[in-house]
């Protein structure tokens, strides 16, 4: 990592980053916020929760097809494909797609846990003789790190799932590599960071959990696209995130999460869970590391924690940010009728890629 100080503005080169929990659907919405993120990473781990899901190695295989397709020209951009787990996995399938270099991951949604998780996982039992494959192979799961029980508080969920349910999950299987994804409480560090010296547990944060907390999302009114599931919680929660994510601690890197939806589905009465990060996702950590005074600490969280824990060495090249600051773009046009609002459209960041 480079920091220029001498000469205004300033100047920050890391290696290139990595996404490592990117949604960017499928379509017309794919072609339209694909560029975004293939201009600032090197690759990023591709959420499979398309309607149907990417739940085989065939699917994934015809889904990464797509998204090169759309990719700009020249671009090098490495689209990691994951199977969405349902209660019918077949563990042979899965195996074959990891040992093909089709598949990187699989992700578990809990059934009705978030956008498309109709088809998840009713009961971890249900996927033990799958994530008994996963482990013997070293294939990594990723998973949405929530219950879905009616009973438990939206805002609980979380805290409820590390709890009851991670605990038989790192238990049954001590040499399965996990990712919990989207961490969103203090409780989600605190058993990271217990478990992550071992090597076996790591999460992706968001930047826009990073950014705001659960009151945000009434400031004024109910502002629907800072709706997102796992929902923001309460301030302590997104100070122990900031602490975490900016500490320097391996166990902790970028997953933006970023989740697209058209305005149309966001602003309405059963409004979409997601929100778009994509367009500006390096600026945005950068903006929270130099408001934390851990620039020094970004290189690793956005470049270097990510490819390690999955076994994979970091970009050789690099991405220059400048300190001349930039306005997130407004509405970006999908197809001429639908159009995705951009998270902090028209807000000011005080950093910009400038190269790479």
């Amino acid at each position: 990592m480079t920091v220029q100080t001498a000469d205004q503005p300033q100047r920050l080169t890391i290696r290139r980053p990595d996404d490592w929990h990117l949604h960017i659907r499928t379509g017309a919405m794919l072609r339209a916020v694909l560029p975004f993120s293939a201009r600032q990473l090197g690759r990023a781990i591709i959420m499979p929760n398309l309607v149907p899901p990417v739940a085989t190695t065939a699917r994934a295989e015809a889904y990464r097809e797509e998204i090169l397709a759309a990719l700009p020209p020249g671009s090098r951009f490495q689209p990691l494909m994951t199977a969405y787990m349902t209660d019918g996995t077949d563990p042979d399938d899965i195996e074959r797609g990891f040992k093909a270099g089709v598949l990187r991951a699989v992700k578990i949604y809990p059934q009705h846990a978030t956008t498309n998780s109709a088809h998840g996982v009713s009961s971890l039992e249900n996927v033990f003789p799958v994530l008994e494959r996963m482990e013997r192979i070293g294939m990594p799961l990723l998973i949405h790190g929530e219950v879905t029980d009616p009973a438990v508080d939206i805002f609980d969920r979380e805290a409820v799932f590390i709890e009851r349910v991670l605990p038989v999950l790192l238990s049954r299987f001590p040499a399965l590599k996990v990712t919990l994804e989207h961490l969103t409480t203090e409780e989600g560090v605190a058993v990271v960071r217990e478990h992550g010296p071992s090597g076996r547990l790591a999460a992706t944060i968001t930047a826009h959990h990073l950014m705001i907390n659960r009151s945000s999302i009434f400031a004024g009114g109910i502002r629907p696209h800072l709706y997102c599931l796992p929902i923001a919680k309460r301030e302590k929660h997104r100070i122990a995130l900031r602490q975490a994510a900016t500490s320097g601690e391996p166990w902790f890197f970028f997953g933006t999460d970023s989740a697209p939806h058209p305005i149309g589905a966001k602003e309405t009465a059963c409004g979409c869970a997601g929100i778009f990060t994509a367009a500006t996702a390096v600026e945005l950590y950068a903006q929270v590391f130099d408001e934390e005074g851990a620039l020094d600490n970004l290189e690793a969280f956005a470049s270097l924690n990510g490819p390690r824990f999955h076994g994979l060495p970091p970009n050789e090249d690099r991405i220059t940010l400048e300190r001349s600051g930039m306005v997130v773009p407004d509405v970006l046009d999908i197809d001429g009728k639908d159009a995705v609002l951009p998270f902090r459209s028209g807000e000011r960041l005080d950093w910009r890629v400038v190269e790479g």
